[in-house]
């Protein structure tokens, strides 16, 4: 497997804004957590059909650990809940946003701005983006 060598540089924590809570509020309940089979070790799990051509080198959200749809969405919930979006929007979403997990960072990636639909992966230890996301996971408490 092709190990990436670069990470998207234009990628951008929002800073944390109090007054955006009933916002990031109704974003959290209204987001779905659609997922990417090509990002699934089972996709069928999350109710995703297996790619027919999967692509090597694709992360794999659940390589480390077993998750369930309802775990990925309440990661999902959680990210926008404190703040841990990214400033790039499409369609009033977030393009990104930010979980942690069992010290463990997590980046969903907008995929439907019509309905708010996202899918997720483990961000590699390598990505020095990490780092700043279990920063501020922390201190966003």
């Amino acid at each position: 497997m092709k190990r990436r060598t670069s990470f998207n540089p234009k990628r951008r924590l929002a800073p944390f804004d109090p007054e955006a809570a009933d916002l990031r509020l109704a974003q959290a309940n209204r987001a779905k957590y659609g997922g990417n089979p090509e990002h699934k070790s089972k996709p069928s799990d999350f109710g995703l059909t297996p790619p027919t051509s999967p692509r090597p080198g694709k992360t794999l959200c659940d390589k480390s650990r077993d998750f369930s749809r309802a775990e990925a969405s309440q990661l999902l919930s959680d990210g926008f809940i404190k703040g841990m979006v990214s400033l790039q929007e499409r369609g009033g979403w977030p393009q990104n946003v930010w979980g942690v997990l069992d010290n463990e960072a997590y980046e969903a990636q907008l995929e439907n701005e019509a309905q708010g639909g996202y899918h997720g992966y483990p961000m590699p230890a390598d990505d020095d983006f990490r780092r700043l996301v279990l920063l501020e996971w922390n201190r966003r408490g």
